[in-house]
């Protein structure tokens, strides 16, 4: 990822793009309560989630869903990804996705806050808010954290200190960590679209397998979907 992202301008500006009309979509529909009873694995982030660029069926809670449903799995991923989401959007928008029964929130945000060089102690607290009301409608949700990378251009101290962010929140709230969303998939020229920073098809397939990897052990490790 390092390797490609090279200015606020360039391929980081692609997650910001607002607009983009399979990733709003994904986000209507999310917002939506479903009739599915089954509780929901709610994927909450940025273009990444959203699946810029791809089919709805491409993006990878999409992907996540075929898995969830061949292991016999009863739950439903529900993409609530939306394009230049920032930690600050996504707190407001939180309490009207938590309408619908929540047993995981996958917590995907926090790359647009680096993209706008914005105070990390408040993405951070941000963050740690969207948990705490995840928690307190539904005392037993699993949470999972999906750590990021920070472009090089902002500086060596910040870019640590926003990767850092993700690893202490998951410690902090004992939650789950993907050590980083994009692993095997960033830097990689054919696995991501012409930004360079959104995966395609064949990357995105990638990206819901370090998902699957942290994901699969909480789903199979709850006695039910209702239990805490």
């Amino acid at each position: 990822m390092r390797r490609k992202v090279v200015g606020c301008a360039g391929v980081w500006a692609a997650l910001a793009c607002g607009g983009e009309p399979a990733a709003r979509a994904a986000a209507d529909t999310a917002n939506v309560p479903s009739a599915d009873e089954r509780p929901a694995v709610l994927f909450f982030g940025t273009s990444l989630t959203a699946g810029l660029g791809l089919e709805p069926e491409e993006a990878y809670p999409a992907l996540i869903q075929l898995k969830l449903d061949s292991a016999g799995l009863p739950f439903r991923a529900v993409n609530a990804g939306v394009s230049g989401e920032t930690s600050a959007a996504g707190l407001r928008r939180i309490d009207w996705l938590l309408r619908q029964p929540v047993r995981v929130l996958v917590l995907e945000l926090g790359a647009n806050d680096a993209l706008r060089g914005q105070d990390l102690v408040r993405a951070k607290r941000n963050l740690q808010e969207i948990i705490d009301r995840t928690r307190a409608r539904y005392a037993g949700v699993r949470i999972v954290v999906a750590g990021m990378q920070a472009p090089p251009n902002l500086g060596g101290r910040y870019t640590r200190e926003f990767r850092e962010l993700f690893v202490d929140l998951a410690r902090d709230n004992t939650a789950a960590l993907i050590p980083f969303l994009l692993e095997g998939v960033a830097g990689v020229p054919n696995l991501n679209q012409a930004d360079g920073i959104h995966p395609t098809a064949e990357g995105t397939r990638i990206v819901a397998d370090n998902v699957w990897r942290v994901l699969k052990p909480i789903l199979g490790g709850l006695d039910s979907p209702h239990s805490d």
